[in-house]
């Protein structure tokens, strides 16, 4: 049996869930894209070939190896894109929540109940159905669980709308003794640079008390501002609306000291040295063209 932990985002990773790009089927249909940034690599002919991002994952795994973490990968579905099992399911203490996601994607689900099975039946959590949430929402932070989420009326109509209020009362009340906090993101189904797919496209924690964001991801200045004087205006990095289209906030921490980042990053890297951390640099920008990056494709399912 596996024996989950997960109480934040940068305790010392001990075994994850990584993507896997073989397989990933033809480059989609604009109408068969779930997020904006897809659809224009779509239509620019530039999305990302299938080797490329195998490689690039390689790369990831090779730093997990040296890190000594134990990796699992899902099993292969044939055409079936299966890189980013952030979306598919998530760790909260001991608990493994399946997500609601797109009607779509429950194949890619399928693909982990080798390693759904191996945790104790009480720990594996389905919430009801009208609960829809996904892992990129969900930020465990000891005491607290940060969540993106939309309330909008128009909620139905946004494909990148990902995490709805009611999944965030079940989560509530799955760790009552816990202070969930919603953030409200803002969506576009049409501009990428305009669009938080997940909380994680313009909020990350890093370290033990510092966080990358980016103001333009929220939709409620309040919300943002909470997060700045929670963390502290000097302990953030914030990034520019050029540098959240590059995924810059979803980078990947294997301990509370090392974190993996994309190699092309440059601003972002050299203020994470400057503050003390060790960063792994690997390339990722073929796998960035879908709205996902390093945090997207990596489930962590135990920490120290």
């Amino acid at each position: 049996m596996l024996k989950l932990n997960i109480k934040n985002e940068t305790a010392r990773l001990r075994a994850v869930v990584l993507g896997i790009a073989d397989s990933n089927g033809p480059t989609p249909q604009v109408e068969e894209c779930y997020d904006p940034k897809s659809i224009e690599h779509v239509k620019a002919g530039t999305y990302p070939k299938e080797a490329d991002m195998i490689k690039e994952m390689e790369a990831l795994a090779a730093v997990f190896k040296k890190y000594n973490v134990q990796v699992f990968r899902p099993e292969l579905i044939k055409d079936c894109n299966q890189i980013f099992s952030r979306d598919i399911a998530f760790v909260i203490d001991d608990k493994m929540i399946k997500a609601n996601i797109l009607p779509d994607r429950e194949a890619e689900f399928k693909a982990i109940n080798y390693i759904w099975n191996q945790v104790e039946a009480s720990n594996r959590m389905v919430l009801p159905e009208a609960c829809h949430i996904e892992g990129g929402d969900v930020m465990p932070w000891n005491d607290y669980i940060f969540i993106g989420t939309y309330s909008g009326d128009d909620y139905p109509n946004y494909i990148t709308a990902r995490t709805n209020t009611a999944a965030v009362k079940a989560i509530q009340e799955l760790f009552p003794e816990k202070t969930v906090k919603s953030f409200e993101l803002r969506k576009s189904n049409i501009n990428p640079k305009e669009n938080a797919l997940h909380l994680d496209c313009c909020f990350q924690p890093i370290g033990t008390n510092k966080a990358i964001l980016h103001k333009n991801g929220f939709l409620v200045e309040s919300e943002y501002q909470w997060l700045v004087d929670f963390f502290g205006a000097e302990n953030i990095f914030e990034i520019t609306k050029e540098e959240m289209y590059a995924m810059n906030s979803n980078i990947f921490s294997i301990a509370e000291d090392v974190i993996v980042s994309e190699q092309n990053f440059t601003r972002l890297n050299t203020w994470l040295r400057h503050q003390g951390f060790n960063v792994e640099e690997v390339p990722y920008a073929e796998i960035a063209k879908q709205s996902g990056l390093l945090r997207c494709s990596t489930m962590p399912l135990i920490r120290d």
